[in-house]
């Protein structure tokens, strides 16, 4: 009977447990709208003709150098790019995402930082929606080139599939991220979602809308980039 009675309340606590797991993505996705709103604000941090070209953004809040191993981190948010066939339309629901390796630890100095990158093609964005991508490896990444105008980096621009920039302490920056591992969070897509689904479901095959949590993420990307503005070819 006890056993029974365990059972039971077990059972009746899933939905309970099932809910703080969402919250705590939610509360991710709400960080990460936090960060891209402040971030935009300030004209001089991300290049508008950048953002203006990236077909997927990832905004990762608040990720910390883990206290074991040497520059060992961990740091988790959020993908989200545009929808549409050719990445041309609105900016669609966010994919969780996780960050990790040995070489982000030893640049974030102990520091929580947060980390923006402009994914700058489709080639890119698909690698990513795939399994592990390794920065610099799978996937050419690059630190990416601050204030209004980006001419003198056009090369590094034109070479990157993923542009990296960070924020510690209020200081903002172009960050290399090369032997980083990134790759869709697909528990927390699981939790926040209730259902499994893949990060291209989720990005690019239009299976769910953007939870409430995402709306402010959304809005702000939409706000300073309501069109993809990259070489119509680039796109297909």
């Amino acid at each position: 009977m006890k056993k029974l009675i365990a059972c039971v309340l077990a059972l009746g606590s899933l939905p309970l447990a099932f809910a703080v797991a969402s919250d705590k993505e939610e509360d991710r996705i709400k960080d990460a709208g936090i960060v891209m709103k402040e971030i935009l604000d300030i004209p001089d941090d991300i290049p508008k003709d950048l953002l203006d070209r990236a077909e997927c953004v990832i905004v990762l809040p608040s990720v910390k150098k883990l206290a074991i191993g040497i520059g060992g981190s961990y740091g988790r948010g959020v993908m989200v790019c545009r929808s549409g066939e050719h990445f041309t339309g609105p900016w669609g629901a966010p994919a969780m995402y996780a960050l990790e390796g040995g070489n982000i630890g030893f640049q974030l100095g102990g520091q929580a930082t947060d980390f923006v990158l402009l994914v700058m093609n489709p080639r890119g964005a698909e690698s990513l929606m795939g399994s592990k991508v390794k920065l610099g490896a799978d996937a050419a990444a690059a630190a990416g080139p601050k204030g209004r105008d980006t001419a003198a980096a056009t090369d590094v621009v034109m070479r990157a599939e993923i542009l990296s920039y960070s924020r510690s302490r209020g200081l903002f920056a172009g960050i290399s991220l090369e032997g980083s591992t990134l790759r869709p969070d697909n528990g927390a897509n699981e939790k926040l979602y209730g259902r499994k689904l893949t990060a291209k479901e989720i990005l690019r095959d239009g299976k769910v809308t953007a939870p409430v949590a995402a709306h402010q993420l959304d809005a702000e990307l939409e706000k300073a980039s309501p069109r993809n503005l990259s070489e119509p070819k680039s796109l297909k």
